[in-house]
């Protein structure tokens, strides 16, 4: 054998071992893409009803007229296919189209700008060689001239968006960081369950402002209060229980409903056990929205009272012929099946347009790979009327010990015709 071929065979163990690290290499940021692409929820937005994923076309409503997500799968006609990388971290983190457009701040682009480059890298290199290339023309949205002109959304950007990439707190845990680059960038949990200001943006984007996952209210759904709410947030959850309602939907305590329970479908069921830790680390260290807030106590006058047939108190016939057979008559549910009523802090939000919701819409549990019966509730809008609704939440916020406002029949009767809005709209 010549020296020249004993030196290329001395060299193949290493140009095998070489090609066998960059395909490992390629796996891993291929499966870490998908799994980054969960934790932003993309296909949640960006797939219709019925539709190939990622290719958009699912309607929005806007308080100005409906809106459609767009095509981002590699496409290069109808979707991205044409984006550089650079194109792409402009769209994600400014909120600007390859085309120069920008976008509605409905992508949640002030969260994802928090995103650091190698995750945005595996993001792109995930959309551009795993996604299945889809051609699917975009739509144009609903919102009627002169108010679907794109140029305010450029002032919009330049009053409202901080572009400031996700910083770690040097004086916390790798743990908390983990938790908050989460929370605050891909996950974007802000953009649900933070107040909403006057033009529309997010009141606050970290824990440094106190309106931060405080709660907000969208399309006839309250997100509720993240903080350490002892009342309606999640003081009284432990960080264990918080991974798991992440991960099922789930708890002893509570049920994911609404498009919450989207969320865990198709995003947090599938984030890795470290990162619901992670998350869920980040969320207890929050201080509570209501220093004042109190704890709900145990109070069984109202359990008496049905079991002795008691109906007197407002909206008490009403839980009984709708309710009690799943919720029982304590409000304690059934665990992981039927949420529980009492000490729920949803229930004890004081809006209540989630109650309000789940009454007259129903709702499901979400199906995931953990707990795959999605349960579901069915919706009363037909069987109560306006009163009714209100006397049997008003009930509910006032039994075993619960302490929340009454719901007034305005305040359905206005949901209500929301709901049929929205409904009609879709």
């Amino acid at each position: 054998m010549t020296i020249k071929w004993k030196a290329r065979l001395s060299i193949l163990p290493l140009a095998l071992l070489a090609a066998a690290v960059q395909a490992g290499t390629t796996s891993q940021n291929l499966n870490e893409g998908k799994q980054l692409a969960a934790a932003g929820d993309c296909i949640a937005c960006h797939t219709a009803l019925g539709g190939q994923s990622y290719a958009g076309g699912l309607k929005m409503s806007t308080p100005i007229g409906a809106i459609y997500s767009t095509n981002i799968t590699p496409d290069k006609e109808t979707g991205i296919g044409n984006y550089s990388y650079d194109d792409f971290a402009k769209a994600v983190r400014e909120g600007v189209a390859k085309d120069g457009r920008n976008l509605y701040p409905a992508m949640p682009y002030p969260s994802y700008a928090k995103i650091n480059d190698r995750d945005l890298h595996i993001l792109y290199d995930f959309f551009m060689h795993q996604v299945p290339a889809v051609k699917q023309q975009n739509r144009d949205s609903d919102i009627p001239w002169p108010l679907n002109m794109r140029w305010p959304l450029a002032v919009w950007n330049w009053v409202f968006h901080d572009d400031a990439a996700f910083k770690p707190d040097a004086s916390q845990s790798a743990q908390w960081n983990r938790g908050a680059y989460l929370v605050q960038g891909l996950a974007h949990c802000g953009t649900c369950h933070t107040p909403r200001g006057i033009g529309f943006q997010e009141k606050a984007l970290d824990q440094n402002d106190d309106a931060y996952l405080t709660g907000g209210t969208l399309e006839g759904w309250h997100a509720p209060d993240l903080t350490g709410n002892v009342k309606n947030g999640l003081g009284r959850w432990s960080a264990q229980e918080i991974a798991q309602f992440l991960r099922t939907g789930r708890t002893d305590k509570s049920a994911a409903f609404g498009s919450m329970s989207d969320v865990v479908a198709h995003s947090t069921q599938y984030l890795s056990p470290d990162d619901l830790e992670a998350i869920a680390v980040y969320l207890k260290s929050l201080k509570s929205s209501d220093p004042q807030a109190v704890a709900p106590k145990a109070d069984t006058e109202t359990s008496l009272a049905l079991i002795k047939g008691d109906m007197k108190k407002p909206g008490a016939q009403e839980y009984m012929d709708n309710c009690s057979a799943c919720h029982r008559i304590d409000g304690q549910g059934y665990a992981k099946t039927f949420p529980a009523l009492a000490h729920n802090s949803a229930v004890l939000s004081d809006d209540p347009s989630s109650l309000i919701s789940v009454v007259l819409r129903g709702s499901q549990m979400a199906i995931t790979q953990n707990e795959p019966t999605g349960l579901m509730m069915p919706d009363f809008a037909w069987r109560l009327d306006d009163k009714q609704v209100a006397d049997l939440l008003t009930f509910v916020r006032s039994s075993w010990g619960n302490n929340a406002p009454a719901v007034t029949a305005d305040e359905v009767k206005e949901l209500r015709e929301e709901i049929k809005e929205i409904q009609k709209e879709k």
